[in-house]
């Protein structure tokens, strides 16, 4: 039932919760990580996302199946590459469940799993250049 992409087009959250909208399913829990305006302290233009693809998709399905072996969930996990404006969506995870308490420990458990484990490398660019992101540190991309 899991239902996991990575891709360049823009993210619909609403497709995401229709995934896991199913009829014994009274609880879905939604997270949307969009692009903020600041980060560090730096005013934030933009950010760029890239992976190594055959690994990241593999890993998100692997997450997304364990969270509906771990709770009686269904889930669907989406993540955006390339150059995501401010406000625009970069990941979308939904869970489905009986009741709410699953939907929300499944929903978390699965956003920090992929922000640790799949391999997804974010680049913000603000005035000051170019910062590859490796999870509170940044490298200027110029350094790297």
């Amino acid at each position: 039932m899991a239902k996991v992409g990575i891709g360049r087009d823009p993210l619909d959250s609403s497709a995401a919760e229709a995934h896991v909208s199913l009829d014994g399913n009274g609880g879905i829990c939604t997270f949307v990580g969009q692009v903020r305006n600041s980060s560090q302290g730096q005013s934030i233009k933009y950010l760029e996302y890239d992976a190594y693809l055959p690994l990241a998709e593999k890993e998100l399905l692997r997450i997304a199946l364990e969270a509906e072996t771990r709770w009686p969930v269904n889930v669907a996990i989406f993540h955006r590459l390339g150059r995501i404006e401010i406000g625009e969506a970069s990941v979308v995870v939904a869970v489905g469940s009986p009741h709410r308490a699953e939907s929300f420990e499944a929903c978390r458990w699965c956003i920090d799993t992929l922000k640790q484990n799949v391999p997804i490398w974010k680049r913000e660019t603000s005035e000051d250049g170019s910062f590859w992101i490796e999870g509170q540190d940044s490298l200027k991309a110029e350094e790297y």
